[in-house]
């Protein structure tokens, strides 16, 4: 089966559609023959050396983690999923034809209505937004909540969600995507380029920081004195640029941070995938409260140009992959 490997560890450039061996199927696996997947920060920094490094003992295997498709085939002590389903979820090696999931693993059906595309971009970015909000923010309805950074990929959805959980929600982006934001569901929608949220006059319940444009110091200005601050992935880890160790600076300053205060400090930096949450996002997708937002596509063979176009840090929301056709 054709897939994704990481040939040269470093650089994107050294992607490379490969033909490697179909998995098996164990007795509680799911064979799922993937249609669409789509290009997350964790998926960048597998091709990294470090990344490459910690798992040297698995070159040769298909990189990737969000999926969606149907089921192909079902290990015989699967009771949950059967040929011909339609599922969605995330877990290593789904940027290929055919990948082998745990059925207890973070899988679950897709909901009727939601083409393939759309749930091939929830597992990574979705999760991580509903843990931010939900696991570590503890977001009660209500509750006012600051989204920076609400444009990309886990913005989207945590905008959505944080509105579907009943928070009041502003939202911190740039010019451009204002209007794709409050067409989100943002109360409130502030340009960084024009506006500093934190030298506004709100308090907030909780910020969940994704783009990490300013210190927790700044943050605690407009956070209420019992406020919550979750910064994201260290806040936007990028490899480009020196950006990588900038991520990592303010990740570790986030912690220093959050040793005193009243104020509760949280670095979510990597989403827990599994089954619960997928099935609880499945169902805001399916009510029509969560709409995955894709703003472009890329084919299998095109991998390394998306994960670059993600990595330059201006895209909207999702960036799909499609795997296979219908």
């Amino acid at each position: 089966m054709k897939a994704i490997v990481c040939v040269k560890p470093g650089a994107v450039s050294g992607l490379a559609v490969s033909e490697i061996a179909s998995p098996a199927v164990p007795d509680d696996g799911v064979l799922v023959r993937v249609q669409a997947s789509s290009a997350n920060p964790v998926d960048l920094f597998r091709t990294s050396r470090i990344g490459n490094l910690a798992s040297w003992k698995q070159r040769g295997v298909a990189l990737g983690t969000d999926f969606a498709g149907t089921v192909e085939a079902v290990g015989k002590d699967v009771t949950e999923f059967h040929a011909g389903d339609e599922v969605f979820g995330g877990r290593w090696g789904a940027f290929a034809e055919l990948m082998c999931v745990p059925e207890k693993s973070a899988i679950v059906h897709k909901p009727a209505g939601v083409t393939s595309e759309q749930a091939g971009t929830v597992g990574v970015a979705a999760t991580t937004a509903l843990q931010a909000l939900r696991t570590h923010g503890r977001l009660e309805a209500g509750q006012r909540v600051l989204i920076n950074g609400a444009s990309g990929g886990v913005g989207t959805f945590a905008v959505q969600i944080a509105c579907a959980l009943g928070a009041e929600v502003t939202a911190v982006c740039s010019t451009r995507n204002l209007d794709m934001v409050r067409s989100l569901g943002a109360r409130t929608v502030i340009d960084y380029t024009r506006e500093d949220f934190t030298r506004g006059d709100q308090r907030y319940d909780l910020i969940v920081d994704i783009a990490g444009s300013h210190s927790l110091r700044e943050c605690r200005r407009v956070m209420a004195p019992r406020g919550t601050f979750v910064g994201v992935g260290a806040a936007g880890v990028q490899h480009g640029r020196g950006g990588g160790w900038r991520a990592i600076g303010h990740f570790l300053g986030t912690r220093v941070g959050s040793i005193s205060g009243s104020q509760r400090v949280v670095s979510l930096f990597i989403a827990n995938l599994n089954k619960d949450d997928l099935t609880f996002l499945g169902e805001l997708i399916a009510s029509g409260k969560v709409t995955p937002v894709i703003e472009r596509r890329f084919e299998l063979g095109e991998v390394g140009p998306a994960l670059s176009y993600m990595n330059e840090g201006h895209a909207r929301a999702k960036v799909a992959i499609r795997v296979a056709s219908r």
